[in-house]
């Protein structure tokens, strides 16, 4: 690792212009004067954060170099450095970022030097996607944490501080400084296909404490959080990455419902928030998306909530934001609209090129421009990223992953698990009286790195907790054959724990939980992403929600099947009737404990 006297070096005009005090950074007359050396391709380049494919910042493998050539016309991250001076750079694992923490810890070291080590060199902003629960970039050996609906259910601020300040020094051992979490969303449609579990739940004040809370533990860690994604995408049956979805809120339900949880995070002194791919008409008729919007994230984001930190967009490579202009104007109206950051447009070249366009044709100003700069450099100040823009392999073996990290994602599981029934005292069970169980049901990939697949995870949790149990995956669109498969072997089972994922109307897996059932062995349903699955298995006796297939929430749930922990959890969402939606089966706030 560069010492810190090769960085200050490194920075040359910046290490002669700013004291090295950490307040000094903090000095928007020294930031200024940064910017005013700074050319025009500079400038434009400090305003995008881009996606880069490789494990290494100097040498990805051949496959990634190919990657990176068709898609960005450069080699390697530090090549697109060099060419486009970008000012961040966001991690994926699709990407090959994130094979595992001394690697990913080297690939932020070597994106700092490369760019240091420009003529006026600056450090980088690197982000990622660590909502944690379904959303996670950085998988095992990392610690893990339940996801936002989980820690919605429950109830406790103290553990959302926890995930965000855990969470937050593994990241920033890792050189991630930015986090694109805790999603601010308030989940009132069941059919939201992209929100969901990653929301804290439905009611605006609980969401709001809950957003907050997290928001002070990742400041706690010196880790910019992002809210997201503004004005609220909590209310919609499109995914923005395929869709342009409409919010029909009037202005004051979003007054009511969806500006709480972002008022709350401004308040709590969010560092960033990322706007959304969606139309509002009540708050911008102009059929434009939040992320273009001037009346949206200038008139009511900056001047009504008083916000003046960083505003980053959600992808430029989403459809939401590429339905009504070309990948060309996208990057340009966001910026006219308010934004500091764009975000991983699909073309850089023609992004990069359309803003400098727009400067020399006067469209925009570098006085806009320079506005926003301003903003990303006080960021990458108040991180500390002027001062000490590297890190140790050393620091990620002290952090990363450590035991009382782990443990302390197992005791917030643990609270989460939300028992929803419970007939005739089903649950627990115990290994002396069920010894042989059988864990069948959905195995959807793991999404955040963790083990899976879900029905070995609770298997193998299960059988540590005394019991003999066996997995059959039997998937999320379970076949006649596959049903009778798992009839049979249930026939060898004293008790069947099923997992479920995403029941519709018409999904087999009702015919799976109903053929279990037929067989008069105890069966157990375990949820494992959408609470609402309950609405669709009015037969079950047993039925748990733990609102993420990830390994930390599956062995809570096992934990509770067992009678080692007693569920606490309760729902943050409401469960409407399957026959009547308009009618609720179970409120907010359900959630049944064992007898004590």
């Amino acid at each position: 690792m560069p010492s810190r006297r090769t960085v200050l070096a490194a920075t040359a005009g910046a290490a002669a212009t700013l004291a090295v005090g950490g307040t000094a950074y903090a000095d928007d007359k020294k930031l200024r004067s940064l910017i005013s050396r700074m050319t025009l391709e500079e400038k434009v380049g400090q305003l995008f954060v881009m996606r880069v494919y490789g494990h290494s910042a100097t040498a990805p493998d051949q496959a990634d170099v190919d990657a990176n050539l068709k898609e960005i016309g450069v080699r390697t991250a530090a090549e697109l450095l060099a060419k486009y001076r970008v000012g961040g750079i966001i991690y994926f694992a699709w990407a090959h970022n994130t094979r595992d923490p001394h690697q990913i810890a080297d690939l932020s070291n070597g994106i700092q030097k490369a760019s240091l080590e420009l003529p006026r060199g600056l450090p980088v902003l690197v982000s990622t996607d660590q909502e944690h629960g379904i959303v996670a970039r950085v998988g095992e050996p990392a610690t893990l944490f339940p996801g936002a609906m989980a820690i919605g259910a429950s109830g406790s601020r103290t553990d959302a501080r926890a995930l965000g300040r855990i969470a937050g020094k593994e990241l920033r051992a890792l050189g991630i400084r930015q986090n694109y979490s805790p999603v601010a969303d308030v989940n009132v449609n069941p059919a939201n296909p992209v929100i969901g579990v990653r929301s804290f739940g439905s009611d605006p004040g609980a969401v709001s404490r809950m957003v907050a809370a997290e928001v002070g533990g990742y400041q706690r860690s010196s880790v910019a959080a992002t809210a997201k994604h503004f004005p609220g995408h909590g209310d919609t049956a499109v995914d923005s990455h395929y869709g342009f979805p409409v919010i029909t809120h009037t202005r004051a339900q979003w007054d009511q419902l969806d500006a709480p949880p972002f008022r709350a995070a401004i308040e709590a002194g969010i560092d960033s928030i990322m706007t959304a791919h969606i139309m509002v008409p009540a708050l911008d008729d102009s059929g434009d998306p939040a992320t273009l919007s001037r009346p949206i994230l200038t008139g009511i984001l900056r001047e009504e909530l008083g916000y003046d930190g960083v505003v980053v967009t959600d992808s430029l490579g989403m459809e939401g934001v590429r339905t009504k202009y070309g990948d060309d104007r996208v990057p340009v109206l966001a910026l006219k609209a308010g934004v500091d950051q764009l975000l991983n447009p699909p073309n850089l070249d023609v992004a990069w090129n359309a803003v400098v366009k727009a400067v020399r044709d006067g469209e925009l100003t570098e006085a806009r421009l320079e506005e926003s700069i301003l903003r990303v450099l006080r960021l990458k100040a108040k991180l500390g990223l002027f001062n000490s823009p590297y890190v140790s392999h050393q620091g990620v073996d002290r952090t990363v992953g450590i035991p009382d990290h782990l443990a302390a994602a197992d005791r917030i599981a643990g609270r989460t698990t939300t028992l929803l029934v419970n007939e005739g005292a089903l649950l627990p069970l115990a290994a002396t009286d069920h010894p042989k169980l059988l864990v069948v049901g959905a195995d959807p990939a793991s999404p955040s790195g963790t083990t899976g697949p879900p029905t070995g995870v609770l298997a193998g949790a299960l059988t540590e907790l005394g019991f003999t149990a066996t997995a059959l995956s039997t998937g999320t669109a379970p076949s006649a054959a596959t049903i009778a498969r798992a009839v049979t072997a249930a026939g060898d089972a004293d008790a069947v724990v099923v997992g479920t994922y995403n029941v519709t109307a018409t999904s087999s897996q009702k015919t799976l939980v109903a053929q279990l059932l037929a067989t008069g062995k105890p069966v157990v349903a375990v949820a494992i992403r959408n609470p609402y699955d309950a609405a669709h298995l009015p037969s079950v006796k047993a039925l748990l929600a733990c609102y993420s297939w990830t390994d930390v929430e599956l062995r809570a749930a096992a934990r509770v099947i067992a009678g080692a922990v007693n569920p606490s959890g309760q729902l943050p969402v409401p469960v409407q009737r399957a026959d009547d939606p308009s009618r609720v089966l179970y409120p907010v706030g359900h959630g049944l404990s064992y007898p004590t």
